[in-house]
């Protein structure tokens, strides 16, 4: 629990003067710019006032994002607790905030009344598993209503006796106790997913298993269009690659390929349906998904993903998988790495990076957009 509130320490113009914004490469008619600095920032919420949310993961932090004056450019990082567990995920209902903080859910209620005053959280539930490792957490509400919760693989490759690991899962808070329930099996570790707008069906991404080469598993982007849908892990990664360990004897055809197969080890974070109408008319109802970026690739096979990419729904139902915007890496160094992205009200989004502990804004000035 935070001792007080804290505003961030440097003027941002000081902080934005120090990133090579220049380097990146965006699709003609998009800029970029710094919203604000905010340490380690991981997922994002926006308020029905309009503060953006912010949970970390290595620093057990959660901050409030003020932009008073609506220039897009925050006037305050305010930090509304700390000291908790990986509270990566961070999402509101009405005039709550919730924080998944690994092996539990913490609700802050009326949250843009209090956020400066160290306020202390309800626990909603404290019974999710308490494993670090792939323990950090993405949660949203669903247009069900249900909290959705993915559970990460408790390792890099394993088979766990507990159903609720390497899953998206889902509590409905209106009940008491309120109590998990699988919706999605054979996920790995999901950090990133949405409804899409017209459907209302989910889709995920997923991080592919470690340690099998520099050019496979691929991450993966999944569509789960009704529960009880398994994805393979661990017995089966992307474009049916039977697992060297877990998947001898076992056939394919029995789990769900991903919707479109990413680049290898891109470690896809956070993706969203682009509805908003101020980029041109081919975004509209497409994904954009934050690559994380990968670590466990060979020197000579050089990183992937540090980029936002987009995949594309094409005439005949299959997906295209592009390049957004790149330029995180350079000369197979990273200075940034996006995981989350946030729509605003004016069509604009927001890109968290918890490398370079900062938030962008992409936005079109490109004219007509349709």
């Amino acid at each position: 629990m935070c001792l007080g509130a804290l505003a961030v320490l440097l003027p941002l113009s000081s902080q934005a003067e120090s990133l090579p914004l220049h380097l990146l490469n965006l699709p003609p008619g998009f800029s970029i710019t710094v919203f604000a600095h905010v340490p380690n920032a991981r997922q994002m919420t926006r308020s029905p006032g309009g503060i953006v949310y912010v949970g970390s993961r290595g620093a057990g932090k959660v901050h409030a994002v003020i932009d008073r004056d609506g220039d897009f450019i925050a006037d305050d990082v305010v930090l509304v607790d700390d000291g908790l567990n990986l509270p990566s995920g961070v999402t509101m209902r009405a005039n709550d905030l919730y924080v998944g903080a690994v092996d539990r859910i913490l609700r802050y209620a009326d949250i843009d009344s209090q956020y400066s005053t160290s306020p202390d959280p309800e626990v909603v539930i404290d019974t999710l598993p308490d494993k670090r490792h792939h323990g950090w957490k993405f949660i949203e509400f669903g247009p069900d209503g249900y909290l959705y919760i993915p559970v990460g693989a408790p390792c890099n490759l394993c088979l766990s006796e507990n159903p609720v690991f390497a899953s998206i899962s889902r509590i409905k808070l209106d009940s008491k106790p309120a109590r998990i329930e699988v919706f999605a099996s054979g996920v790995r570790n999901s950090v990133g997913f949405d409804w899409h707008p017209l459907t209302g069906e989910l889709w995920f991404t997923d991080n592919g298993r470690d340690m099998m080469g520099d050019d496979i598993p691929p991450g993966e982007l999944n569509h789960a269009p009704s529960p009880a849908m398994h994805f393979g892990y661990p017995f089966f990664h992307a474009n049916s690659l039977t697992d060297p360990e877990f998947g001898a004897g076992r056939q394919s055809s029995a789990y769900f390929e991903p919707a479109l197969a990413l680049g290898p080890h891109v470690a896809p974070l956070g993706m969203m349906f682009y509805t908003g109408k101020s980029f041109p008319a081919a975004y509209m109802n497409q994904i954009i998904i934050a690559e994380h970026g990968s670590w466990n690739r060979s020197p000579q096979a050089g990183h992937t993903g540090y980029r936002l990419t987009l995949a594309l729904q094409q005439s005949n139902g299959s997906l295209r998988y592009a390049t957004f915007i790149d330029g995180w890496l350079q000369d197979n160094v990273a200075w940034g790495r996006p995981v989350d992205v946030l729509q605003l009200p004016d069509g604009s989004i927001l890109v968290s990076d918890d490398h370079a502990s900062v938030i962008y804004r992409v936005s079109y000035n490109g004219g007509n957009t349709n």
